[in-house]
């Protein structure tokens, strides 16, 4: 990917997404991954894609399970619902 498609890319996505904390990191060196981060923690890989003449850009974002936070606890976990059915 050329600095010129990384800067359209991060341009379009730090409107898309309203923030300036949005930076696509070229790679070191040749072959490597190019890499998206926000806040300089690294969210995903951005890919660049042509075919038949037409370029498209795919960006893969990784969310670790142990960096979401926990899950709500709801009053059906904790109690069963009572079954429904007719009243004779």
């Amino acid at each position: 990917m050329t600095p010129v498609d990384i800067d359209r890319v991060q341009t379009y996505l730090r409107r898309l997404f309203g923030t300036d904390q949005i930076t696509i990191v070229p790679p070191m060196r040749k072959g490597l991954s190019v890499e998206v981060s926000v806040k300089e923690e690294i969210v995903g890989t951005l890919h660049k894609d042509v075919d038949d003449g037409e370029t498209s850009y795919s960006l893969t974002m990784t969310i670790l399970e142990e960096d979401l936070p926990p899950p709500p606890k709801t009053a059906a976990a904790k109690s069963p619902a009572a079954p429904r059915g007719r009243r004779t």
